[in-house]
């Protein structure tokens, strides 16, 4: 029998923070740790993997970056479209982004992502530069939340469909539509914000409570 996904509510949110909580905080550590103890390689990795969940799922993205990762630092685009065909929905896409990225990447920092990322004294910024940048394919807003938080940065709201849909159903936001334009990113994270305050759960924490609210799960 399929399970009902919960209601949405300030209170049930609160039941399900306290359920999950252990879980939660265990797997943002694992991000924590991952830019404490990772390397540039690791950090590649996770970009990789965010290139791969835009407008697809992140067990997709999980089962694809396996995929490519014997090859992820120098397979040719043709190779790792070859190894993502019939594991992703877009093989000749992704594989587009990832040798263009690693492309730019190499010339632009010899691929330090880490001091690349460090030198940056403003988190919009950070996120900001990783959209911006022309040379790095495949990360809006959603996307490069998602990588930042996937490495251990802090305060970025990942708004997938999902964190978007229970958002809809609390009434914070008129529509569940992704916020491509940065202002509307903004606006909608912030919202996410105060719902966190208001429901006295940490912001970080809060998105992964909705997450599992709609998947029942807790990934990354």
């Amino acid at each position: 029998m399929k399970k009902e996904k919960e209601p949405i509510n300030i209170e049930a949110i609160k039941t399900v923070h306290a359920e999950r909580r252990t879980e939660i905080r265990r797997r943002l550590a694992e991000f924590e740790n991952i830019w404490k103890k990772g390397t540039d390689a690791d950090l590649w990795e996770e970009m990789v993997f965010c290139f791969f969940t835009g407008g697809c799922s992140a067990k997709m993205g999980i089962r694809s970056l396996n995929a490519v990762r014997p090859i992820l630092a120098k397979g040719t685009q043709l190779e790792l479209a070859r190894a993502l065909t019939g594991v992703h929905r877009y093989p000749n896409a992704r594989s587009r982004y990832i040798a263009a990225s690693r492309d730019f990447l190499s010339g632009h920092c010899n691929m330090n992502l880490r001091n690349k990322l460090r030198s940056f004294s403003c988190s919009f910024e950070r996120r900001d530069w990783l959209v911006r940048e022309k040379g790095i394919k495949g990360l809006g807003y959603k996307e490069a939340s998602h990588f930042l938080r996937n490495i251990g940065f802090t305060g970025y709201a990942i708004l997938d469909k999902h964190v978007l849909r229970c958002m809809y159903e609390l009434k914070l936001i008129e529509e569940p539509e992704p916020p491509g334009a940065r202002s509307k990113y903004l606006r909608v994270e912030e919202k996410l914000k105060e719902l966190a305050k208001i429901a006295k759960i940490d912001f970080d924490e809060m998105d992964l409570v909705l997450w599992s609210m709609k998947t029942g799960e807790i990934l990354k």
